[in-house]
């Protein structure tokens, strides 16, 4: 009789802790599937979803979470003074908008940003003290050292976020750019400018023989090659770095494997200088 009650009891403990990791289960999944609808619904509203401490804290630092996260940490209000942060920002809306409206958008990849001013504490929290930054958030686990861009060798181009963001989730996103046609319309300026000189001087045409102007214009272009202006074409590094916490501007960079334009516009006035 005693031994009966035992396993009667044994099985009612069986009973309710099954009953129990159900019922955590369920929950569990009711709270995932609210995220996830949440950030699809925001992200329905604009490609890039904007998050104060809270919604950082709830939406992609806490789990239950099936998605991976990019998360932008900037600081775009006009006090701040960070031309390099709206720049990065015109290229990570780029990228967004390419993910939102390209066919293979899903719910396996979300773009927010935290701007200092809406988030300092997550900055805090973070031990963050530049801007701006680009961090992944994968869907399971902690953040690794790869999962934070290295804006300051590799620059800011929304076709680079987009390879590193291949790396990091295997998700590849097609870069598009809006139309810009303020190329096409200084090309057809310059040749309708030189054609037009041509035409009023067709008479004398002896200034196109003249080795001084060639070798100006040679030296010109050699001097825009060496001081890295094609490196910077190429790259897409900020003008300058400033620090959001003391406000310190630096216009060299303190890595042998990058720069700044600003160092560009520095080495070719250096080389200029002897000249004249």
């Amino acid at each position: 009789m005693a031994y009966s009650m035992r396993a009667a009891l044994q099985h009612l403990l069986i009973l309710i802790l099954c009953l129990q990791t159900g019922g955590g289960q369920k929950k569990k999944e009711n709270l995932l599937s609210e995220k996830v609808e949440q950030m699809m619904e925001w992200s329905s509203r604009r490609s890039v979803i904007r998050m104060n401490g809270d919604k950082f804290r709830r939406f992609v630092k806490a789990p239950p979470r099936n998605y991976s996260v990019i998360v932008m940490f900037t600081a775009l209000q006009p006090q701040r003074q960070c031309s390099v942060c709206r720049q990065a920002n015109e290229e990570y809306q780029v990228l967004a908008n390419s993910w939102r409206y390209s066919s293979a958008f899903s719910n396996k990849l979300f773009f927010t940003i935290v701007d200092y001013d809406e988030g300092a504490d997550v900055f805090q929290q973070l031990n963050m003290n530049s801007a701006p930054t680009f961090m992944h958030f994968p869907a399971k686990g902690k953040p690794k050292r790869a999962d934070t861009f290295d804006l300051q060798r590799i620059g800011f181009a929304a076709e680079q976020l987009a390879k590193w963001i291949a790396d990091r989730t295997d998700v590849h996103i097609r870069v598009f750019r809006p139309p810009n046609y303020s190329g096409t319309i200084a090309l057809a300026l310059l040749v309708s400018l030189v054609g037009g000189l041509l035409y009023l001087r067709r008479n004398n045409l002896e200034f196109i023989y003249n080795k001084t102007g060639w070798a100006m214009a040679a030296l010109c272009v050699v001097f825009a090659m060496t001081s890295g202006q094609m490196w910077n074409h190429i790259r897409g590094p900020p003008y300058a770095h400033k620090n959001p916490q003391n406000g310190q501007v630096s216009y060299i960079h303190g890595s042998s494997q990058a720069q700044f334009v600003a160092e560009s516009h520095i080495i070719l006035l250096l080389s200029i200088l002897p000249i004249t």
